[in-house]
């Protein structure tokens, strides 16, 4: 209805008694489209990338009304054009005596809106196509309706909206220019209640209460205001961190003792492996801290107790004289990437365990041929083990454990079968400090890097894991059970991985030269076959599933899988549940002109530094890509292509070794970790983003490793490709060539780290990024790197010792983060 005011003579304009004539915001938007068709005429996603934070200023269609005490009106400012990801900033006007400002949105995807009054802020959601949203500002006169206006935030596609990062051999963490960094734990730090601050000069002991070296996977598990776990928390988590390896000289006043080894040295270099556990906080506007003193911190090193379950659980492969029914063992150890389930449990994946084992030479005589030919296949050859952990002491098992020689009557007199307590993935309940982590057998034994769960209605849970070795493989599990959504929220989570990664399939994978592939099941029958002899090896004859499950890289060997190029981090897709495989590199000796195939399909040269040093082989690695036929984690088939070769771009044949056409702002070598942002904000819906770490040694010469954002396309959207190496040609299938607008350097690390473990908020706009063993060459008396302390751009005393440390990194503005 119209009222009217006898006072003011005010006639709400903004209502119509005649509703078939009455016009709608939509067309009145249309209608300041035509006035303003300027502005967005040509404003596609290239435009958007260059507008970064959208700002309305105060102008447009305006309302207005009478009141007592004079006439109000309102703007609610000009329509803008944005992308996915980006801040919005909404600021209306009130001229007048008007109150209760404030602004609603009308139409277009539903958004948050931050803040109140005459300005609010919001992220621009993630959209398929242009999109419009429309925002309604209004304000009260004393008296009357209230006085509204629009306007329309027209949101476009995601893309890549920063500047790429310069190669840099400086010893800081370069991000790009409106972004910034926060040092968060590093190695050394406290986490328990009491616990001194890390002197950092080698005093430092009780390392099973702070934090690990060599950071490495990493993932941020939300908890609510309560404490109880919610995944959709962007405030308050734990972050489950591995600690991989660590760099011996900074851990000790002087560098490690010779051994024999003192005791108090050994237990420090041990403790320093494992996992943490630890409370991060957003003391507001993701200023992030950790909390010292939280229940939820702990450690988990290689003397914590373990549960062994699955098909080789119980076995006597796992007997040792700690384990004498083959059920229990100690601790996890060479944590390299990891896994996360879809019931909110970590996945730690035990990677190059092997050096840690001492072996005798008197040894060998009292192996069975198939046990030695288990131990080489697995390299557990060392006569000393890694740190020489096991001349500690003669008596305490912690340290006599390592050596698996042969010393008493039976297994449960000695450590013979300990090596083969190792090679597994793990299983934590990270929001149950007491719970006794689980290794999980069926999904086999050898060099885990990692292990990406997929998981999808109505299919079996799917876990992809590589072998991080050259000339291993790739494989899967796919579980027994259906995936069943109740079990995302249960209470026992542990008990839920019994249900899904004790039993099931495992696969290995042929990569066929036609760009198909094949899961060939690793599943024991009497007819499985032998693993042939070869070379120093004899045939070997599988006996159990257990066999199978603690000889996976035997049983892979004789089903015939395709040998990779060092198999590393597995990712998948959110969208589309395609999976990418890190392949960091290989040399010649594995990989000679002769001797490629498909999916490995380069080796060339690749000389380093002003000497032109020979890297031959495949040095600066590639990116394969899988997509499963039917879209189903059960498939027994697949497709696959190569999504990205690393190279120099600076000198690189750009035919042969160039093939996706990278330039300064986005060339890499030897890609290791890789993630997709997460399904719950706009990096990582419709076409999400993937990251991308490396772990170099040939690029080096030119820039310290890196972090790179890429929106990836899909398996098939380049072809069949022919590679000419020294005139042996290779075919093969290559995707699309990079470009600016689809792959950019986004972080360079400080002097001789490796860029590995990396998770975001759910909401996107912190990503928390790991920073591995910087200076590793040099030594205590002369470290080469002083970082993190170098981070504020100082340049601290030559005898500050550098830290393995995590880093949070977040948008000056509050935006997503890449985009």
């Amino acid at each position: 209805m119209t009222e009217m005011n006898p006072v003011t003579a005010y006639t709400d304009g903004d209502v119509d008694t005649n509703d078939t004539t009455q016009r709608s915001l939509e067309s009145m938007a249309a209608e300041r489209y035509s006035r303003r068709n300027a502005m967005f005429r040509g404003a596609g996603a290239t435009t958007m990338a260059f507008m970064g934070t959208s700002l309305l200023a105060a102008c447009g269609d305006d309302g207005e009304g009478g009141s007592i005490g004079g006439a109000v009106s309102v703007s609610a400012g000009s329509s803008v054009a944005t992308s996915a990801g980006r801040v919005v900033t909404l600021t209306g006007t009130v001229s007048g005596n008007g109150q209760d400002a404030g602004w609603n949105q009308r139409t277009g995807p539903e958004v948050a809106l931050m803040g109140s009054g005459a300005t609010v802020t919001f992220i621009a959601p993630a959209v398929a196509a242009a999109t419009d949203l429309v925002f309604q500002f209004s304000a009260k006169p004393l008296i009357g309706e209230a006085v509204t206006a629009t306007t329309t935030v027209r949101v476009s596609p995601a893309v890549l909206g920063f500047t790429a990062v310069a190669h840099s051999l400086s010893d800081v963490a370069m991000v790009p220019e409106g972004y910034s960094v926060t040092i968060m734990t590093r190695l050394g730090d406290p986490i328990a209640a009491g616990v001194s601050a890390y002197a950092n000069d080698g005093s430092d002991a009780d390392f099973d209460k702070r934090i690990g070296d060599h950071h490495d996977a990493l993932h941020y598990f939300g908890l609510s205001a309560s404490g109880t776990p919610d995944r959709n928390s962007s405030t308050r988590g734990l972050m489950v961190q591995n600690h991989e390896n660590i760099t011996e000289t900074y851990l000790h006043p002087a560098g490690p003792s010779a051994a024999p080894r003192p005791l108090a040295e050994a237990l420090k270099e041990i403790e320093c492996h494992g996992v943490s556990v630890v409370e991060y906080v957003d003391g507001g506007n993701r200023k992030w801290t950790y909390k010292q003193d939280s229940t939820f911190n702990r450690r988990i090193t290689p003397n914590t107790p373990m549960s062994f379950h699955g098909p080789a659980a119980g076995s006597a492969f796992l007997v040792t004289a700690y384990s004498k029914d083959g059920t229990a063992g100690r601790g996890t150890i060479n944590n390299c990437a990891n896994g996360v389930t879809g019931w909110k449990t970590n996945l730690t994946c035990e990677e190059n365990y092997a050096g840690y084992f001492r072996r005798d030479a008197a040894d060998d005589a009292k192996r069975t041929p198939a046990e030695l030919a288990s131990l080489r296949r697995n390299g557990i050859t060392s006569r000393s083990g890694n740190y020489s952990w096991s001349t500690a002491s003669s008596t305490d098992t912690r340290f006599t454990r390592w050596n698996a020689t042969i010393t008493g009557a039976a297994a449960t007199d000695d450590f013979r079968y300990e090596p083969n307590q190792y090679g597994w993935v793990v299983e934590i309940d990270p929001y149950n400090p007491t719970s006794t982590p689980r290794k999980r057998t069926a999904l086999g034994r050898f060099g885990h890097e990692g292990a990406f769960v997929r998981i999808a209605a109505g299919q079996k849970l799917g876990a992809y894991m590589g072998d991080d070795s050259r000339g291993e493989y790739l494989y899967k599990f796919v579980s027994n059970e259906t995936w069943a959504a109740a079990d995302a929220d249960a209470t026992d989570r542990l008990a839920v991985g019994d249900k899904y990664l004790d039993a099931g399939t495992l696969y290995v994978a042929r990569f066929n030269a036609d760009g198909t592939g094949t899961w060939l099941p690793l599943v024991y029958s009497p007819t499985f076959p032998k693993r042939p002899a070869s070379g120093t090896y004899p045939e070997y004859t599988f006996t159990s599933q257990a066999d199978i499950c603690v000889n996976t890289r035997f049983a892979a060997d004789a089903v015939g899988a395709t040998p990779m190029d060092r198999p590393e981090w597995t990712v998948g897709n959110p969208v589309t549940g395609e999976i990418y495989l890190t392949l960091t590199n290989s040399n010649n000796s594995f990989r000679p002109v002769t001797g490629t195939n498909a999916a490995n399909p380069r080796s060339y040269n690749d000389p380093k530094g002003p000497s032109n040093s020979a890297q031959t082989g495949n040095p600066n690695g590639h990116i394969v890509r899988l997509r499963e036929d039917g879209d189903t984690t059960s498939a027994t088939t697949f497709k696959w292509d190569i999504y990205l070769f690393g190279a120099d771009s600076t000198d690189a044949d750009p035919t042969n070794v160039n093939i996706s056409g990278l330039t300064t702002a986005n060339d890499f070598s030897s890609p290791d970790g890789a993630y997709f942002s997460r399904s719950t904000n706009p990096s990582g819906q419709i076409n999400p983003l993937m990251w991308i770490e490396t772990d170099d040694g040939a690029l080096t010469d030119r820039t310290n490793c890196m972090l790179l954002a890429a929106i990836p396309g899909h398996v098939g959207d380049g072809g069949a490709y022919t590679v000419n190496n020294a005139g042996n040609t290779q075919n093969t299938f290559v995707g699309a060539k990079a470009t600016a607008a689809n792959l950019r350097r986004f972080l360079v690390g400080p002097v001789e780290c490796e860029i590995t473990g990396i998770d975001q908020t759910p909401d996107g706009r912190t990503l928390f990024v790991g920073i591995q063993h910087p200076g590793e060459g040099g030594s205590y008396s002369a470290p080469t790197s002083h970082w993190p302390y170098s981070q504020d751009g100082s340049t601290p005393a030559a005898s500050v010792r550098p830290r393995s440390a995590l880093i949070a990194i977040t948008k000056n503005d509050g935006g997503v983060i890449g985009l």
